[in-house]
């Protein structure tokens, strides 16, 4: 005979609502509760039936995740944390790319909400009322994008700047280019007004290059601009275009970090590849992917809100050899 919840509650000594929440829910149910259900689940072989808690619960035990560009080598870790930790919760996740467009992005937000209980949207590109009126519809938790009431996690990209603000004006740089990203992202506008605000505390001169596509492409398109600016040193929107700035500057004859240094921001596994090795602020991408998680499961346990519905994770940056000190006149 299969082993039921209640048979698990009966062993633990607990309701069938403290397994359900222990099983799928352990962040809400405290470390002793939640060890002695574990242990009695396998001692007994308790496996849970996905479609038989669906005619209970009313719930589907699918997630949804929404990324912009799955090419992108941000976003594999990202995914990566999420699906661990919604595996851990028995959770399956549903995964989709809008391909940076905005119009797809609410289409696959309509569709999946038919299929999950929840919908986790990363680096979302829509407009603020589109997304709240998708939020309307369905459990929505935003990743690397931030406003209004809607549930996000974000990272701490104004001291990630001011780190690398910070480290170029102590190798002597007084003149530093931004490489931006798409006019659309949110993370974009946070760290130029961030960028913005260091370097006028640091009494550094800002050249901002434009707007370019977040691929390796772009940072080859704004590298003529940045030498012909007079720069000594250039902070990019992401890892890759920072690589793509590396390989144009090569091309044009300068060294890095000799004549220019370059700073990315991700830390993707290439940067510590290229040559030279990318110096970069580091953003815990898998730690989002199981934060988010856990603020979504948070708000299917409690609709009418968490205490947190916003969380914020640190960034750090790594000096690797793409920094030096900067050229003389």
């Amino acid at each position: 005979m299969r082993t039921t919840i209640r048979d698990v509650a009966r062993e633990a000594g607990v309701s069938p609502s403290t397994v359900s929440r222990a099983l799928s829910m352990p962040g809400l149910v405290n470390s002793v509760t939640r060890e002695r259900v574990l242990r009695a689940a396998q001692r007994l072989g308790y496996e849970p039936n996905r479609a038989a808690r669906g005619l209970i619960t009313g719930r589907t035990g699918n997630l949804g995740l929404i990324v912009p560009d799955l090419a992108n080598p941000f976003f594999p870790s990202l995914v990566k944390g999420v699906q661990a930790r919604a595996r851990e919760a028995d959770y399956a996740v549903f995964l989709a790319d809008s391909d940076e467009d905005p119009a797809a992005e609410s289409d696959l937000v309509r569709v999946l909400a038919k299929q999950v209980d929840g919908l986790i949207l990363c680096s979302p590109r829509g407009r603020e009322e589109d997304i709240l009126t998708l939020a309307a519809t369905t459990t929505l938790v935003m990743v690397n994008r931030r406003f209004g009431r809607v549930p996000s996690v974000v990272f701490d990209n104004s001291d990630g700047i001011r780190q690398a603000v910070a480290h170029l004006a102590a190798l002597g740089h007084h003149r530093v280019a931004w490489v931006g990203g798409p006019r659309t992202s949110w993370s974009n506008r946070d760290r130029i007004r961030a960028l913005r605000s260091a370097t006028d505390a640091a009494g550094m001169d800002l050249y901002v290059a434009g707007h370019f596509p977040p691929q390796f492409e772009g940072g080859i398109a704004a590298a003529d601009l940045i030498i012909a600016s007079g720069v000594t040193s250039v902070v990019a929107y992401n890892d890759v275009m920072a690589l793509g700035l590396l390989g144009r500057l090569r091309d044009r004859g300068l060294r890095v970090p000799q004549d220019i240094s370059v700073i990315g921001i991700d830390d993707i596994q290439m940067s510590s590849m290229s040559s030279p090795t990318l110096t970069t602020v580091s953003l815990t991408k898998a730690q989002a992917g199981r934060a988010a998680v856990d603020l979504l499961l948070s708000l299917l346990e409690q609709p009418d809100g968490v205490r947190k519905p916003r969380r914020e994770l640190p960034t750090q940056l790594l000096v690797r050899a793409s920094t030096g000190v900067a050229p003389t006149d």
